[in-house]
This record gives C-alpha cells, sequence and structure tokens, in this order.
C-alpha cells in the first residue's frame, strides 16, 4: 500500500544483512581459533589466513541477499487480491 517493490525489498534485505553481519562476526573468531588448535594435530598443516574467513562470510551474504531478495521480489509482485481470495 503506497511503498514500491524496490522499497519492500531494500527493507527486507536490511534486516536480514545485519543478522547475517553479526553471525559472521560471532563465527569468524570463533572458528579461526577452533581450526587453528585442530590443525596445530597434524605433521604438515597450513598457515591459516584471514581472507580464507572474510571470503567465506563475503559468500554467506551474497547468498543471503539473493535468497532473501527473490523471495521479497515475488512477494512485492503478488497481487494482495490473489491473496485475499484465499483465505
Amino acid at each position: 500500500m503506497g511503498s514500491g517493490v524496490f522499497n519492500i525489498v531494500r527493507l527486507l534485505s536490511g534486516e536480514f544483512t545485519k543478522m547475517v553481519i553479526v553471525a559472521i562476526l560471532i563465527s569468524l573468531p570463533l572458528s579461526y581459533f577452533i581450526l587453528s588448535n585442530w590443525l596445530e594435530n597434524f605433521a604438515s598443516h597450513i598457515e591459516l589466513k584471514w581472507s580464507y574467513f572474510v571470503g567465506a562470510g563475503l559468500i554467506t551474504l551474497v547468498i543471503a541477499w539473493i535468497t532473501v531478495g527473490m523471495q521479497t521480489l515475488k512477494a512485492a509482485l503478488t497481487n494482495p487480491v490473489n491473496c485475499l481470495k484465499q483465505e
């Protein structure tokens, strides 16, 4: 009612972006610590770099944007009359 499709997608995607960023910030140091301790038990192991974890976080964020964006766009383009008919 009065809001454009882009505004609806932006509002809902923004909320999910905040949640995903908080989850990434919590998981990055924790996963770095756990993996570095686990890799110490091997004779030959790699050196962990922060870029691996930041890359994984960015990929996660992009996947969340695509998923939420597609679902929000689908919901925003749905005619409200069709939803009311089914109820």
